[in-house]
């Protein structure tokens, strides 16, 4: 039987780097904020003791690919634990919807839906926070989809504080390229030293992304993009880009100024949400 789950986007409502760590990698202050907009799971169970990914991606092999790696390390995760039932396997497809390289974390919405979805089809019984420690190793945004509530992150991004802040509505335009996070992250001229501040400070004051100046900067196409939607509204970049959200009180007010957008603008205005739709999904609601 062919189940159906929902993979949504997120976007960073404000991205701050506090330092970089000896590891290479980036502590963070963010706020993520999931939109009810995203790629879509078709999730067919099994005894084929095999994961097929029915719509495999062009230039992205299965092994690399965050559905499949998912799968597997679910499947391994639950033969060690010996929850694993018979020979359990799944076939799956995707209706893909989000930009890769584009900030929403469709990658990471991906592998966390599989995660999720398996765990109870397969029910294999890990809770949430396990499946969350899973979805580390596949990403730093992988455990935030897990939990599937609005959080305020800090560390990678994986320390999670569960928040609840506005639900505006979001005109989400791309700017037609893909920006891998390790070329962002790497940058020279990337802003590294934000203080520290506590949560409730930061919410008073103004939102903005650490990484929107170095890729505005390197990215004709997205300071392009940002320079007319703040014409409209307040506006900013969206993890490590691609995308940029501008910020609307209504519905009819975003695609207002969407219908005014020139021929190169993508786009499309969606809701923000702090309960995740695959959460919903999950408890029927």
């Amino acid at each position: 039987m062919i189940t159906t789950w929902p993979a949504p986007a997120k976007l960073n409502l404000f991205l701050y780097i506090t330092g970089r760590r000896a590891d290479g990698y980036h502590n963070l202050q963010t706020l993520f904020q999931f939109l009810d907009y995203g790629d879509t799971l078709h999730i067919t169970p099994d005894n084929s003791g095999t994961i097929r990914l029915l719509t495999p991606i062009d230039g992205v092999a299965d092994e690399q690919n965050l559905i499949v790696r998912a799968a597997r390390l679910l499947m391994q995760q639950a033969t060690q634990a010996g929850t694993l039932p018979g020979e359990a396997g799944a076939a799956i497809a995707i209706d893909k919807q989000l930009p890769m390289g584009g900030g929403l974390g469709g990658g990471s919405s991906n592998a966390a839906t599989v995660l999720v979805a398996l765990n109870q089809l397969w029910q294999t019984g890990f809770t949430l926070d396990q499946l969350a420690t899973m979805g580390l190793t596949l990403g730093a945004d992988v455990p935030v989809f897990v939990k599937g509530h609005a959080a305020f992150a800090e560390g990678v991004g994986e320390q999670l504080q569960p928040v609840n802040p506005p639900e505006k509505w979001y005109l989400v335009a791309h700017a037609g390229v893909s920006i891998p996070t390790p070329l962002v992250f790497n940058d020279p001229e990337l802003k590294r030293d934000t203080p520290l501040r506590a949560f409730s400070h930061i919410m008073q004051s103004p939102f903005s992304n650490d990484c929107e100046p170095a890729v505005r900067k390197r990215f004709r196409e997205v300071e392009q993009l940002v320079s007319w939607l703040l014409e409209y509204a307040p506006s900013r970049l969206t993890g490590t880009g691609a995308c940029v959200f501008a910020e609307f009180d209504t519905e009819s007010a975003a695609r207002q100024v969407l219908e005014l957008a020139p021929n190169w603008l993508r786009g499309f205005v969606a809701r923000g949400v702090n309960v995740s739709p695959l959460h919903r999904n999950l408890s029927g609601q």
